[in-house]
């Protein structure tokens, strides 16, 4: 399998505390991964640390072969790779159009932003009809749909999605989870975090298990689904 993201022998520090031993993962071109584990476990941490949010001790990230490693966040972007943060994260007091606008900052992407605008206003009708409210004043649903929108001005290669179905209606994850479908289809490779199993699994082709910091499980979502590991470290026993 040729790699759009291989991480390697990830170490990385929080202060004094480690909190990634030796994570590995890697992504494919086209695939939708995704990446699980209880909470604490360094899910967030590392994706942080691939964006360039975070700078790891040891160990090795690579993007369609080329390091990227320690990279500054800015030049990770402009590589292709866009991070869509856990609870959003929006400007609360720019408008949505603003919020959307901000995604496509980086040289890259300037060139064709407009006719991006457009595509993601289709796969995301509230970027236009709220488009002049405030983001603080949208629902959740609407502000990680707003939050997509502003990842995909990026023009990324890999969208990493951080918890986008945290404390959302059944409804919203339903429309959501499809959004994330039609942008892969679109030819966007997608890593995500999400805590529940089922619905991670029925989304991703492939998944990862993190376990205090260390990648312990990986295969097919189907492979998974009948793990007595996977169902040990989320059920207990």
């Amino acid at each position: 399998m040729r790699a759009l993201l291989e991480v390697r022998d990830l170490d990385v520090l929080l202060g004094d505390y480690q909190v990634l031993w030796g994570a590995r993962l890697a992504v494919a071109p086209g695939e939708i991964v995704a990446l699980l584990g209880p909470n604490g476990a360094g899910k967030s941490t590392l994706l942080n640390t691939v964006s360039g949010l975070l700078r790891p001790r040891a160990g090795a990230i690579t993007l369609d072969g080329a390091p990227i490693t320690g990279l500054p966040a800015h030049r990770i972007v402009g590589r292709g790779v866009g991070h869509v943060l856990e609870r959003r994260r929006l400007f609360p007091y720019l408008t949505v159009r603003q919020n959307v606008w901000l995604g496509a900052y980086h040289p890259g992407a300037r060139a064709g932003r407009e006719a991006q605008f457009e595509r993601v206003a289709r796969l995301f009708p509230v970027v236009t009809a709220r488009g002049a409210q405030l983001a603080h004043t949208l629902s959740g649903g609407e502000q990680q749909m707003v939050a997509l929108a502003r990842g995909l001005m990026a023009r990324p290669r890999l969208l990493m999605i951080d918890e986008p179905f945290l404390g959302l209606a059944p409804r919203v994850v339903a429309e959501l989870a499809e959004a994330i479908r039609a942008i892969n289809r679109e030819g966007v490779t997608i890593l995500f975090i999400e805590q529940n199993v089922e619905l991670a699994l029925s989304l991703a082709g492939r998944g990862y298990v993190l376990e205090s910091g260390r990648s312990v499980l990986d295969g097919t979502a189907e492979a998974l689904r009948r793990s007595p590991g996977v169902r040990r470290i989320f059920l207990g026993g």
